[in-house]
């Protein structure tokens, strides 16, 4: 396999730029992450990081609070009343889906892990809604375990930045495992997700405003500020 990384866009030197500019701009933590720095609860940060899922970061984080205030433990969720778990996390997209998920998964997760979260990759991504995002969030983040989570913001600036050529967030996973120094495995996900929200952004990222604009070979990017 090539690798695409270079002096000027190497990962030591792109995190350093990146955390002096988000510094700059007191960026906010990501929901899960703010959620996560109370107590790196591993529950809270499985059910957080699903509720999530497309939806906004404010969204996600005041449904997380309502849900975890109504249903604190795993025990509790697995009681729960379906009505009351949708109510709690409403507005959140597919809410209702994900709540049906979250008592799916409290329930596995009380009788089969004795109410532990599992923190074995393989076991979270056979609970209903848990793939390799999710799972390597709860790893990183609940357990402090190595593994590199990949959601649209990290998918799309590795591939600005030419550190991958990759079509999909799972094949740029399987790529970042491959060169991506375990060091930055953990922190990658926080990173990018916070500059992917305030600096290269989705659509028309804010390159005048980049650290590493002059170096950035753009790939993938229409138009930009």
């Amino acid at each position: 396999m090539e690798n695409l990384v270079n002096e000027k866009n190497s990962f030591e030197r792109i995190f350093s730029l990146f955390e002096r500019k988000l510094e700059e701009l007191g960026a906010p933590l990501p929901s899960v992450s703010l959620i996560a720095a109370e107590d790196n609860d591993p529950y809270r940060i499985l059910a957080s990081t699903i509720i999530s899922l497309r939806t906004r970061d404010a969204v996600t984080l005041s449904a997380s609070m309502r849900l975890f205030e109504s249903f604190p433990d795993i025990k509790s969720l697995k009681e729960g009343d379906i009505s009351k778990i949708e109510e709690a996390i409403k507005p959140a997209g597919f809410y209702r889906r994900k709540a049906q998920q979250l008592k799916t998964i409290a329930r596995i997760i009380y009788d089969e892990y004795g109410g532990k979260v599992p923190d074995d990759i393989d076991k979270l991504m056979e609970l209903p809604g848990v793939g390799i995002k999710t799972a390597s969030l709860v790893l990183n983040l609940g357990y402090g375990i190595d593994a590199i989570c990949v959601d649209c913001h990290v998918h799309q600036i590795a591939n600005r930045l030419g550190w991958v050529d990759t079509s999909s967030p799972e094949e740029t996973e399987k790529v970042m495992r491959k060169i991506l120094p375990r060091r930055y495995w953990i922190p990658l996900n926080e990173m990018l997700v916070r500059y992917g929200q305030h600096v290269c952004l989705p659509v028309s990222p804010l390159c005048s405003s980049c650290p590493a604009d002059a170096d950035c070979p753009k790939k993938g990017v229409a138009s930009h500020r």
